[in-house]
């Protein structure tokens, strides 16, 4: 995906982030989501299936990735 769709995309961040810039946030893309470290907007997107991160988000919502 080029750049300039990656700066239109919709990024958002979790309710419960602090106002802080040091999140990770997602946009839906094209071909997939798109996952990005908000302190550097302009670096590396990592994309995944939808299918993909469907799965993670269950997963963290069961409790699957705790760090209890």
């Amino acid at each position: 995906m080029d750049r300039p769709a990656l700066w239109r995309a919709g990024w958002r961040k979790s309710s419960r982030s602090k106002a802080s810039s040091n999140c990770v946030e997602v946009a839906g893309l094209r071909s997939g989501i798109g996952i990005r470290d908000s302190k550097s907007p302009a670096g590396p997107v990592l994309a995944i299936a939808t299918a993909e991160w469907a799965v993670f988000v269950n997963a963290v919502k069961v409790g699957e990735h705790d760090l209890d």
